[in-house]
């Protein structure tokens, strides 16, 4: 976990009961429990761990429309509003930078990948745009490399994930939600086939609509209660440089690598061609729903067999309300950082750039990404368990949609307009 995580005061004792439970302190959670407050619906969020412990300040911070899908572009485009409004919104920076994104090519291939989606998303009138190669260069000076040229969108941008979960949900508490963290769910109540409330490790707390924004643990939940939702582990490592004077306050993605300002005046860097895939028993349940993601994206990943797979196999998959649950024996996912690849990482990009040659490492850490098999995220109601909608499996993007995902889900449960249509992330697509 980044060294940098900025703590949450929050209470310890359970209400008798709320309106809404969410579980889940990560972006989304937080972010549907601030609008929620907002419309005076009361809510209660429970975190087994940390506010913003896993994925949520363990990603790099990237704001994106570029090269998401047709149908996903719509989310983006509602998150870049909230986020320029967030600090506004609640009194607090969260880092928000609105310095445009570049996606780098080195081959025509790529160079085509590029102009495709610009080609797809033409109805929607972003600013995308393509970059030659002496556009390139006067963008990111200093550089060795020759690219082809990129993929350039300015309105794109980054905020920080280690203050900006904990602001979100320092706003939520002062507007009326309540936030319990070390307090793992183990399990829904129902009456009548109806969601009547959640039973957790210090107690059950009665409420009409429970929202999973639960991140990687949601499959296991929902598992429990006979749900099943595919996603399958990924493992992101990341480094931070000490500050350092770099090319450009853009963030740019290369093939080998990306980078982007840090708060602090260091730089955010990883391996943009490598992500570890630890092997886990939910690759033989439902492994062959990937083949196609596998087929194209083999070679992004290293796949092995390793402890992450005894350790999997140690958690248990049914339990009661009475537990213990997997919850309270990992409070938090901290998966160790892969230092060869962070370390090719600042290779490859002090070869392409080498203002980078003589970075020192401040920290690193990695992050666990939940993939669906279509690399789309679920925000929807599940209608087999009447009371309970689900934000989760974003594949990795979550946290720059994270506000305008939080807010969906928030919408789903308030019963009014959605801030975007809901039916790409629909339950029953997958």
């Amino acid at each position: 976990m980044t060294k940098t995580l900025e703590a949450v005061e929050t209470q310890d004792q359970l209400p008798d009961s709320t309106s809404v439970v969410i579980i889940g302190g990560g972006i989304v959670g937080v972010t549907a429990a601030l609008a929620l407050a907002e419309r005076n619906i009361p809510v209660v969020l429970l975190e087994k761990g940390q506010v913003g412990g896993e994925q949520s300040s363990r990603n790099l911070g990237w704001i994106r429309k570029t090269s998401r899908h047709l149908h996903d572009v719509p989310l983006a485009v509602a998150a870049d509003r909230l986020w320029r409004e967030m600090p506004r919104r609640i009194g607090r920076d969260v880092g928000y930078k609105q310095a445009g994104i570049i996606f780098l090519a080195n081959t025509e291939a790529q160079m085509s990948m590029h102009k495709n989606w610009l080609k797809s998303v033409e109805s929607l009138s972003l600013d995308s745009k393509m970059l030659s190669a002496q556009e390139v260069d006067k963008l990111i000076p200093g550089g060795k490399s020759q690219w082809l040229g990129g993929l350039y969108t300015p309105s794109d941008g980054y905020a920080e994930p280690d203050v900006a979960a904990s602001a979100i949900a320092k706003a939520a508490v002062e507007k009326g939600a309540i936030i319990i963290q070390n307090c793992a769910v183990r399990t829904l109540s129902k009456t009548d086939g109806k969601i009547s409330g959640v039973m957790t490790e210090i107690g059950e707390i009665r409420c009409d609509q429970v929202l999973l924004a639960g991140g990687a643990w949601s499959r296991r939940f929902l598992g429990n209660l006979g749900v099943s939702l595919p996603t399958l582990p990924l493992i992101c490592s990341v480094l931070r440089t000490k500050p350092m004077e770099g090319p450009t306050d853009i963030a740019v993605g290369g093939p080998d690598f990306s980078f982007r300002k840090h708060k602090d005046g260091g730089f955010i860097i990883t391996q943009r061609g490598k992500l570890d895939a630890p092997i886990v028993l939910d690759h033989f349940l439902i492994g062959h729903r990937y083949l196609e993601q596998l087929r194209t994206q083999y070679s992004f990943l290293k796949i092995k067999i390793g402890s992450r797979f005894f350790k999997d196999l140690g958690l248990s998959r049914q339990w009661g309300p009475k537990g213990p649950s997997p919850f309270e024996k990992i409070r938090v996912n901290d998966p160790e950082p892969n230092a060869y690849l962070n370390q090719q990482a600042l290779t490859n990009l002090s070869n392409a750039w080498p203002a980078f040659k003589d970075a020192e490492i401040e920290e690193a850490w990695a992050g666990l990404i939940d993939v669906t098999p279509d690399s789309n995220p679920v925000i929807d109601k599940i209608k087999s368990i009447p009371g309970l909608t689900i934000a989760t499996a974003f594949s990795g993007h979550g946290f720059g949609t994270g506000p305008a995902a939080g807010q969906l889900a928030a919408d789903l449960i308030a019963n009014v307009e959605p801030i975007i249509d809901p039916s790409p992330y629909r339950f029953d697509r997958l």
